[in-house]
């Protein structure tokens, strides 16, 4: 208890120091004019500006870590509470007046702003650090997991888009016929924290206003990263799980010998990995940026998540180009995985908070038809793949939740299933039934639209 109080000593005078450095770097950006940058049109950071906006970064990171090392009954919220606080962040920085010079920087208006573009660097590099040091951890791994549970893994997939959207459908039914199904298909993309099937649902909407999709998505999206996080904490609590024994049911392979012998002959750009990594993040940006026609005009892409997540486990599995070595070093991935998460987090969290400005502004009983749907569609594929994982298709319990994240295709919650799971080797359950979630939500999301509206 004692060592716990220190921790969390150390974390609240850290939270102290950032405050007083964002202090420090108001008052010396206060007479700072920001002018417009003549191409982007963006407000320009100079280097009085630029501090301000890094101080709020890095405040959410350390509030957002204290918020999420509170433990309620062994279960805390992890990395996800950078996610809560981002939100507050995001939330804080609508209002803040376009007339103060220096905190201007920060302000959020209707996707306008500063802060606006570079929070979407942020999560978006934040993201590929993440899911590419997924993929090499899963890598060594992935194909002979998913060579031996090939059609599990489908099943799994399959059955929580499908449940997904048959919810989905029911709400189409019984909610007032104001709401729409281009509203309920945001919420179903929300639900499941899916930017591919955000972007399907509002391609299926052009020429159309697509507001009631970016509506329904505002609503759910909250609670479609929390809910799921919290349920793979919770779950192995309630059945009582052995998370010895269910650890040992993953029955990880021992290459490091093999490993160790392959790594001699061959080339090593530096000892990181870095040069590997790059290698594989840009080989999956191509990958995902590649548009395969569909119907109705509406194109399939991978996206920078499912890309950059195929190139790495691809790397990761096979370890090498010709003579070049593509291993990256297991500390490099797990701390670029935490990196990446808490980046991501921030990214996802600040333009959540900006989307429920609008969408608290709007109706009441819109906001509440779309939260209440949002929690059932995130809630009933969970459950129902875990009876159907566990009972029918016999899974181990961590496989079986590594199966559901990537099923509700949950970036945040397979990070905090790893911190449950005291082991990386859930990710291959994730990795394997992620694409197969990704291609059919893309495909949900539209046909919501065409054919129920």
């Amino acid at each position: 208890m004692e060592k716990e109080n220190k921790k969390s000593l150390k974390w609240l005078w850290i939270a102290i120091a950032l405050v007083v450095v964002a202090g420090v770097a108001v008052w010396c950006g206060i007479n700072a004019e920001i002018a417009p940058d003549k191409k982007t049109g963006l407000p320009a950071l100079n280097i009085f500006a630029l501090p301000a906006l890094l101080t709020g970064i890095f405040i959410v990171v350390a509030l957002g870590y204290m918020l999420g090392r509170i433990t309620i009954k062994g279960v805390n919220l992890g990395t996800a509470g950078v996610f809560l606080v981002a939100i507050l962040f995001g939330y804080l920085c609508t209002l803040i007046p376009s007339d103060i010079p220096v905190l201007n920087a920060l302000r959020l208006e209707a996707g306008k702003g500063n802060t606006t573009y570079y929070k979407s660097v942020i999560q978006n590099v934040g993201l590929v650090f993440f899911v590419g040091s997924v993929g090499f951890i899963a890598g060594p791994k992935f194909f002979r997991d998913l060579k031996k549970n090939f059609k599990t893994y489908i099943v799994m997939g399959v059955s929580i888009i499908l449940i997904g959207t048959a919810v989905t459908i029911v709400f189409i039914l019984i909610s007032p016929e104001r709401f729409s199904a281009d509203f309920w298909a945001g919420v179903l993309s929300g639900s499941l924290t899916t930017t591919p099937g955000y972007s399907a649902a509002q391609e299926a909407m052009y020429p159309a206003s697509d507001t009631l999709v970016t509506l329904g998505h505002a609503i759910a999206y909250p609670f479609g990263v929390i809910g799921v996080v919290l349920f793979v904490q919770l779950l192995p609590k309630f059945v009582k799980a052995d998370m010895v024994y269910e650890r040992s049911l993953l029955k990880p392979e021992v290459m490091e010998e093999r490993e160790e012998k392959q790594t001699k002959k061959l080339f090593t750009c530096d000892d990181f990995g870095f040069t590997a990594l790059a290698i594989a993040i840009v080989s999956g940006l191509i990958l995902g940026g590649i548009k395969i026609p569909l119907f109705n005009g509406i194109n399939f892409s991978l996206g920078t998540t499912g890309g950059v997540l195929i190139m790495c486990l691809v790397f990761g599995h096979f370890g090498r180009i010709g003579s070049l070595s593509m291993q990256v070093p297991t500390a490099t991935v797990k701390t670029l995985k935490e990196l990446g998460l808490m980046l991501f987090l921030i990214g996802a969290g600040v333009d959540g908070g900006v989307s429920l400005v609008s969408a608290v502004g709007d109706d009441a009983s819109i906001v509440a038809w779309g939260f209440i749907g949002g929690v059932v569609i995130t809630i009933v594929p969970m459950v129902v793949g875990f009876f159907l994982g566990k009972y029918v298709l016999k899974l181990p319990l961590l496989a079986t939740l590594g199966s559901i994240t990537g099923g509700m295709t949950s970036t945040p919650a397979l990070g905090t299933l790893i911190s449950t799971a005291e082991t990386d080797d859930v990710a291959g359950a994730y990795a394997s039934t992620y694409p197969i979630a990704l291609v059919l939500i893309v495909i949900a999301c539209n046909l919501l639209i065409n054919l129920m509206m």
